[in-house]
């Protein structure tokens, strides 16, 4: 039986799709360009996968196409050429349905637009389901207040919350519902770090949970490395990496992914070769994988230290070679002091 080419009902899995295995959602050569003066290739022959009942982020600097991509899931923008399709039916573009957006899908996006400013919390959440069922939109609204740990805001207006706990109430708009995808652009951009962490186990709970699919898009590696299941690394558009966060930090495949998860200090095979290590091909060497010792003979010099906490960021150079190091924030490291650098692990790229 030939794959389907028309979208149809989320629920309908056509039986070559079930049996070839394929990702709950899969693009082949996509591409989507913006007309301007200068045409802006937002994504170029991007193929990819995502698989069900996990979390995946779409990670790249700014203008990588990451907004993009996820728009191209969801159905607001249509591509050029190629294709998404989800359980193996083609999403439609905007220009195919009367209210743009897949379905089974749900976004949340980085501001609170949505959001009915002067109503209170809960009206904002239950306003999503319908009045057919008023016991069952009582029940359902109450549950999802409850599990995005805002329940007690119920009575509360939008105005008066802060960023956090309106990013909660988005998710809450999303979840009642009962998407199967749930696509969150920036997500964390406007939770301040001491409710970021607890937000992010919540929605890793729900996944657990429910099985629910999310795909959501950061330029923050610290969020992604710990949160997601799989990783899509765009540049300009173009796929650069994909596969499990431990894989790629461990093992970049290149040097933007490389500097982009971890700040990696990228040496080409030359640079390499000077300091003693015997190898052909550029490197990615981690601020994590390098150690110093102070020796007044030493052949590096430290030129700058930035104090993190728990440990000191120390850039030292020698010559036209500048390495970042990770050191220990009980060690005493002064501006200008010679220091000897080991290179205790490295990856080649």
């Amino acid at each position: 039986m030939a794959t389907p080419t028309t979208s149809a009902p989320s629920c309908s899995v056509p039986n070559d799709v079930q049996r070839m295995g394929l990702p709950l959602i899969h693009g082949e050569h996509v591409n989507r360009t913006f007309a301007a003066k200068e045409p802006i290739v937002a994504i170029s022959d991007l193929s990819f996968g995502i698989r069900e009942g996990g979390i995946t982020a779409i990670i790249g600097e700014s203008g990588s196409g990451k907004s993009t991509l996820l728009k191209l899931i969801y159905g607001l923008l249509g591509p050029d050429s190629g294709e998404i399709r989800y359980r193996g039916w083609r999403i439609p573009g905007p220009k195919e349905k009367l209210i743009p957006g897949h379905d089974a899908m749900r976004m949340v996006s980085q501001g609170f637009d949505d959001l009915n400013t002067y109503a209170n919390v809960w009206d904002n959440v239950a306003s999503q389901l319908s009045n057919t069922d008023i016991e069952g939109k009582f029940r359902d609204t109450e549950a999802t207040l409850g599990r995005m740990r805002i329940d007690h805001l119920a009575k509360q207006r939008i105005a008066d919350l802060s960023g956090g706990e309106k990013q909660r109430v988005g998710l809450a708009r999303a979840l009642v519902n009962k998407p199967e995808v749930l696509l969150m652009d920036e997500p964390f951009n406007q939770v301040d770090a001491s409710f970021r962490e607890t937000l992010q186990l919540d929605i890793r709970s729900i996944v657990e949970e429910t099985r629910l699919t999310v795909v959501l898009v950061s330029h923050d590696p610290s969020e992604v490395l710990s949160m997601a299941d799989e990783l899509i690394v765009l540049k300009s558009g173009r796929l650069m990496a994909t596969g499990q966060p431990p894989q790629l930090y461990h093992q970049p495949p290149n040097a933007y992914t490389a500097r982009l998860l971890a700040k990696s200090n990228v040496l080409e095979a030359d640079e390499v070769q000077s300091l003693g290590i015997d190898v052909a091909t550029a490197v990615a060497i981690h601020p994590e994988w390098l150690s110093i010792t102070e020796n007044e003979q030493g052949s590096f010099t430290v030129q700058d230290i930035q104090f993190k906490g728990f440990y000191q960021l120390v850039t030292v150079q020698r010559g036209a070679i500048t390495l970042n190091v990770i050191v220990d924030a009980a060690v005493v490291v002064g501006d200008g002091t010679r220091v000897d650098v080991n290179i205790n692990h490295f990856h080649p790229l």
